[in-house]
């Protein structure tokens, strides 16, 4: 059943920001001097309900922020009529959408802004701690399907999902049944996908959960103050038992089982890992009261360079 898991840049992860960013402009209060380009693509998103399948790609080049749009902005014709016939049912949109449900290559291209603008100007400044998070949600779901299978996988996905075989329950804002079919299911973590999970309105599209992960409520405040010169939080990181936690954390790992790997006590582990979160070396993720580690991508970039140094 799972086909995947993937931190792929998607098209959702806007969906879902630009939720808020509509919701602030119709109280008289835009989130960000994005311009005209960034309120079209609002238009198409209400605060609740249905939004345009074609805004979620299940198809093509998804690997980037450039690629997913440009898998977007080759949305054969007739799926842009027909999600944008479904949103035009119950919200009244604005002219150029016509436009946009016809097919037109600049309206394609104007939406296409609209996404790189919004990225640049609203995600692209806490890219590093979101991609971290979403990092961490991956190991752990790869280590509960190592652990106990397809099942330990889905029974284990949060409190928002009910396994009880052969069927997936979630907690959802409408009723709706997906049936595969036979057809695998992408499992999609989504940082910005809150509180419920969602699947695509098009049963005959391919199989797509997006579910949200947990994450602290502060991601998108300042950073914390550089200390002085000198007294950084990589100052500290030398030493073989931190650096061995590092490698501990690069498949991911608990708290309990890097002290047993690295024979030392669990509040010395603690304390190391403060010290590589605190770097933005290591990201935590808590599920029924346990801690679990995974190196960020900077930390798996520090953890490579050593494997290239010369011996």
């Amino acid at each position: 059943m799972l086909h995947r898991l993937s931190a792929k840049v998607s098209a959702l992860g806007l969906v879902d920001r630009l939720r808020g960013v509509q919701a602030d402009l119709n109280k008289g209060r835009p989130a960000i001097e994005a311009g005209d380009l960034v309120w079209a693509a609002a238009s198409l998103l209400p605060p609740r309900g249905y939004s345009p399948d074609f805004l979620t790609p299940t198809s093509g080049d998804r690997a980037t922020l450039r690629s997913a749009v440009g898998t977007l902005m080759s949305t054969p014709r007739p799926r842009l009529r027909t999600d944008l016939t479904q949103l035009a049912a119950s919200l009244q949109l604005p002219g150029w959408v016509s436009s946009l449900a016809g097919g037109d290559a600049d309206a394609l291209r104007q939406l296409g802004e609209a996404l790189r603008t919004y990225q640049l100007e609203a995600l692209a400044p806490y890219w590093h701690r979101v991609h971290a998070h979403i990092d961490a949600d991956r190991a752990l779901r790869l280590r509960s399907l190592l652990d106990g299978g397809t099942e330990g996988l889905l029974a284990g996905l949060g409190p928002q999902f009910r396994w009880r075989p052969p069927v997936l329950e979630a907690t959802y804002p409408v009723d709706q049944q997906l049936r595969l079919r036979g057809r695998g299911l992408v499992l999609q973590p989504s940082f910005f996908c809150w509180p419920t999970p969602i699947t695509l309105a098009d049963g005959d599209l391919p199989p797509v959960l997006v579910y949200p992960i947990h994450h602290t409520t502060d991601w998108a405040g300042p950073a914390p103050a550089r200390p002085a010169e000198g007294a950084g939080p990589l100052g500290p990181l030398l030493g073989h038992t931190r650096a061995g936690v590092l490698r501990a954390t690069r498949t991911g790992c608990s708290t309990v089982e890097a002290a047993r790997l690295l024979d030392v006590t669990h509040p010395a582990v603690s304390q190391h890992l403060n010290v590589l979160r605190a770097a933005g070396l290591v990201a935590t993720v808590r599920k029924a009261g346990r801690s679990f580690h995974v190196a960020t991508a900077e930390g798996r970039a520090l953890l490579a360079a050593e494997e290239r140094a010369p011996q």
